[in-house]
């Protein structure tokens, strides 16, 4: 991460909102491309999500924030919790859920920077703001609150919100012994036929953590840069991403969906990496997961799509990160005419590389089994545009903090099937918080 890129980010963490969407340079690399790059400073609207819905009608949070876009036609930044699944379906969740984020929560920023994915220059953005400012203060603005405030005041940041690693008491929220017996308990539903595949999760913790956030992205984005990655601070509640997928894009009237099933470790060297590679796309317990994921995505897309338009542009694609690789597909399709934006999310919540298919029996299973509740971990955070187009991310491999009670979460999965080994399931969770766990121990 740059100078330039720290120094904004510095700035953008003084507000109550920000939000920073990172492709960490994956442009040319990600399929359909990663996320744009853009930075969201500033709260100048919140969209209102505690309206009583009229003549008794269930709440609709979709409905709410398709009202607000169309009163407004103003960017928006947010996210959409997990969680939001009891509003489409007659689900519940009643696990343990120490975060307290919100389910669902979008804003308008007072700044939007909207930086330029064709020039090297960190400095190539586009400005959109209300206030009375160029590009030129702005940036002056940005330089000045940093020297002033920020490079004054940092040991005495870092003594105040950074705590020695000692003081990170990461705990399992089940022990290894409880995730493998659960393992053999989902297999069993399998076997009986209720389900073909779930997504269990499990979620490490830590009270009286006085974290310091934006340390912990900085580090988070070094050791495993991603093309979907995030930081969000609204008020208190914080969000260290580093995700690898995507969960829904509009670009006109095309979708685009990339689930990501199948994963594994780097080689030690060139020769042990393509080994590993090749044994991954091989595999037919991690081929297996991806399919039965890109079957299920179709169909969700389908609800929305035109009729015999729906494609799987790339089955089972092998990509490299720089902490793991996995195998990505991806599926579009064409929109009716005039298809609600709010609608085609919402048709495709949550995400079926995150629960399993057939998807709400999936969601029902995860409900009894895990005991956490997931909240903003495995929903989808991003933005939407003036023109209703919009992009998401899948919410994993992140760091999710309230600042007030002081308490850190985050949540690892896989995809459990037929033959899936419980011990292997533990070791590529374990595997896939690595790099957040490297990041809490150096902080």
């Amino acid at each position: 991460m740059t100078d330039f890129e720290r120094k904004l980010l510095v700035w953008a963490n003084s507000f109550t909102h920000c939000t920073y969407l990172n492709p960490n340079d994956f442009g040319d690399i990600y399929p359909q491309k990663p996320f744009k790059k853009l930075l969201a400073v500033g709260a100048k609207k919140i969209v209102n999500f505690s309206e009583i819905p009229e003549n008794n009608l269930p709440k609709n949070s979709f409905q709410q924030l398709k009202k607000h876009h169309d009163n407004n036609q103003n960017w928006l930044f947010g996210y959409f919790a997990y969680d939001l699944k009891n509003e489409l379906e007659k689900l519940e969740s009643n696990n343990v859920d120490a975060l307290d984020f919100a389910d669902i929560y979008f804003y308008e920023p007072e700044y939007l920077l909207i930086f330029d994915e064709n020039s090297n220059k960190n400095t190539e953005f586009e400005l959109i703001t209300e206030k009375n400012i160029t590009k030129e203060n702005l940036l002056k603005e940005i330089e000045t609150y940093y020297q002033d405030f920020y490079q004054e005041n940092y040991q005495e940041i870092q003594q105040k919100n950074s705590p020695k690693p000692s003081n990170i008491n990461i705990q399992a929220r089940i022990t290894q012994e409880k995730y493998i017996q659960t393992i053999q308990k989902l297999k069993a539903h399998i076997f009986k036929g209720d389900i073909y595949e779930v997504n269990f999760c499990m979620e490490f913790f830590a009270e009286n953590v006085a974290l310091n956030p934006l340390e912990a992205y900085f580090l988070l984005n070094e050791l495993s840069p991603m093309p979907f990655s995030a930081y969000q601070k609204i008020n208190d509640n914080y969000v260290v991403c580093a995700s690898p997928e995507r969960f829904l894009k509009k670009i006109g009237n095309k979708i685009i969906s990339q689930p990501i099933k199948g994963t594994a470790k780097r080689g030690n060297t060139p020769q042990e990496d393509e080994i590993i590679k090749q044994n991954l796309l091989n595999n037919p317990k991690e081929r297996s997961e991806n399919i039965m994921i890109v079957d299920l995505v179709r169909n969700d897309l389908a609800r929305s799509a035109k009729v015999g338009t729906v494609c799987v542009d790339e089955l089972l694609g092998l990509y490299t990160f720089k902490q793991l690789h996995q195998l990505i597909s991806t599926v579009s399709a064409q929109v009716t005419d005039n298809k609600e934006f709010t609608k085609i999310i919402q048709n495709a919540f949550p995400m079926g590389s995150m629960t399993g298919a057939p998807k709400i029996k999936a969601m029902q299973i995860i409900e009894n089994e895990e005991v956490t509740r997931r909240g903003l971990y495995s929903g989808a955070l991003g933005y939407i545009m003036p023109s209703g187009d919009f992009d998401f991310n899948v919410m994993i491999r992140s760091i999710l903090y309230n600042s007030q009670n002081q308490y850190l979460s985050f949540q690892v999965g896989s995809a459990i099937t037929a033959d899936a080994d419980p011990q292997q399931e533990y070791e590529e969770c374990l595997l896939k918080s690595q790099a957040i766990r490297n990041v809490l121990a150096k902080l």
